[in-house]
């Protein structure tokens, strides 16, 4: 009957993992009952619905992105960008100007991640945060820990029923029944899992409830228009799969070669 411990330890894996997202779950949804007001009221700024999308590697792309299609910034395929225009319109601006340096050239990866850890996106993170909108960094990586929790149990059950199966055989209960068991816990693993996969959108490791409500309405404002600012939300929400133009796409998908200069 060794298997059966080996059960009740599966089963203590998995409910204390599912558990856990469940309670993480909660409290990050817990965020909309701040402000509500705030956020039906609040007009997304494109800074903001990048941040909320994807957080702040997704504001310094944005920020390229928009630099590159007014030809004030070159973003070559190669990976490299060029300064062509020294003076920012913005903080945000300023920041990727910065992170590049006084030489006005510089890898893209390194300013990407410069830019995205800069005052400005900051600011622009716990203005969210105030307004209701964002994840608290807290509930955030509360939240993104629950689940990989449930991935190890998953993967610790399944674990713990083929010990079980590779034990002696047990005379009072067949193999099949035995494995059958071990399923149950399983299944509930995978189930919190894909249940998060199809509940939780893309953006809501970064928006709250309130601001997942601005972003969809965001995204309905402009489908159909063809203008400049229609094309850099879509890069805001959707990210670097949404650039049109095949060079600057490659540009911010370069990955550097370490071997390379």
């Amino acid at each position: 009957m060794f298997w059966v411990l080996l059960l009740l330890l599966a089963w203590a894996v998995a409910g204390t993992a599912c558990t856990r997202l469940c309670l993480a779950a909660v409290r990050a949804a817990a965020v909309d009952t701040g402000a509500p007001a705030a956020g039906r009221e609040h007009d997304l700024t494109l800074y903001e619905a990048a941040f909320l999308s994807g957080g702040p590697a997704r504001v310094a792309e944005l920020t390229m992105v928009s630099m590159a299609r007014q030809r004030r910034l070159l973003l070559a395929h190669t990976g490299w960008a060029t300064v062509v225009d020294p003076r920012g319109r913005d903080d945000m601006e300023r920041s990727v100007i910065g992170a590049i340096g006084p030489e006005g050239q510089s890898r893209i990866a390194p300013v990407r991640a410069a830019a995205a850890g800069a005052d400005a996106v900051r600011r622009l993170a716990e203005g969210l945060v105030r307004a209701g909108l964002a994840v608290p960094d807290g509930a955030r990586t509360t939240v993104a820990s629950g689940i990989r929790q449930v991935r190890a149990a998953a993967v610790g059950v399944a674990a713990l029923g083929v010990a079980a199966l590779l034990m002696p055989a047990q005379t009072e209960m067949p193999r099949h029944l035995v494995a059958l068991w071990f399923t149950l816990p399983l299944t509930l693993t995978l189930s919190c899992l894909a249940i998060t996969r199809v509940e939780v959108q893309p953006y809501a490791r970064w928006a709250s409830p309130a601001g997942q409500r601005l972003l969809g309405a965001l995204t309905r404002r402009t489908t159909g228009d063809g203008d400049d600012r229609t094309y850099l939300t879509s890069v805001a929400v959707r990210g670097i799969r949404a650039i049109g133009e095949p060079e600057l796409r490659a540009a911010l998908t370069h990955r550097d070669q370490p071997w390379r200069e």
